[in-house]
C-alpha cells in the first residue's frame, strides 16, 4: 500500500503558514494570476479541501498574501528607521525600491486595486502601518508630514514601478543601487 503524500494524512504544526509561504513561492515563480488554492494545495502535498479551512477563497489568499508582504516591508522599514544612518529617508528610499524588485510580484499584489483596502481592514491596518514608519522618520507638524510623506512614497514608489516594468534602462555595468541611490538623494 503506498503512502506517498497525496494518500497519507498530512499533520502539520501551522499550516496556514505553511500554505502562505508556499503561496508566495508561486506568486513570485508564476505571478497572481499562476495562483490558485488547488496549487498550492498541491504545492504543500495536502488535500484540495484543506486550504480552504484557513482560507475562504482565492481572493481571502490574496488578501493574506497582500497583508504578509506588507509587514514583512515594515518591518525592514522599521529597520531602517532604527538604525543610526545619517539620512534615514534615503535609506528607507533604498529599501523600498529594494523590496519591490526582489518581491515584484508581492509588490505588485500589494498595490493592487483588485484589492480594496477600505473593505478589508486587515489589509488597511498593514498598510497603515507602513506608512506610518514613513511618517516618523519624515518627521515634522501632523499637515507637513503627511504631505512629505505623500510625496517621497510617490518618489520611490514611481522609481519602483518604473524598474519593475523596465521603462528605466540600466546601462551596461551601470550600478542600479548607486543609480536608486542618486535619484532619492536629487530632490
Amino acid at each position: 500500500m503506498s503512502t506517498s503524500g497525496t494518500n497519507a494524512p498530512y499533520h502539520h504544526g501551522n499550516l496556514r503558514q505553511a500554505l502562505l509561504e508556499a503561496a508566495l513561492v508561486l506568486l513570485e515563480r508564476d505571478g497572481e494570476a499562476g495562483l490558485g488554492l488547488r496549487d498550492l494545495a498541491r504545492a504543500v502535498g495536502v488535500s484540495p479541501a484543506a486550504p480552504y479551512r484557513h482560507f475562504a477563497s482565492r481572493a481571502a489568499l490574496l488578501e493574506a498574501l497582500a497583508v504578509t508582504g506588507y509587514r514583512r516591508f515594515t518591518e525592514a522599514m522599521e529597520a531602517v528607521a532604527a538604525s543610526d544612518t545619517l539620512d534615514p529617508a534615503t535609506a528607507m528610499g533604498r529599501t523600498y525600491v529594494k523590496f519591490a524588485l526582489d518581491n515584484p510580484n508581492l509588490f505588485r499584489l500589494m498595490f493592487s486595486p483588485q484589492l480594496k483596502r477600505d473593505k478589508l481592514p486587515g489589509l488597511r491596518m498593514a498598510a497603515d502601518a507602513a506608512f506610518r514608519t514613513l511618517r516618523h522618520v519624515i518627521g515634522g507638524d501632523v499637515r507637513a508630514n503627511r504631505v512629505a510623506a505623500l510625496a517621497a512614497w510617490a518618489r520611490v514608489h514611481g522609481l519602483a514601478v518604473l524598474l519593475l516594468d523596465g521603462q528605466i534602462a540600466i546601462e551596461a555595468g551601470e550600478d542600479i543601487e548607486a543609480l536608486v541611490t542618486e535619484i532619492i538623494e536629487r530632490r
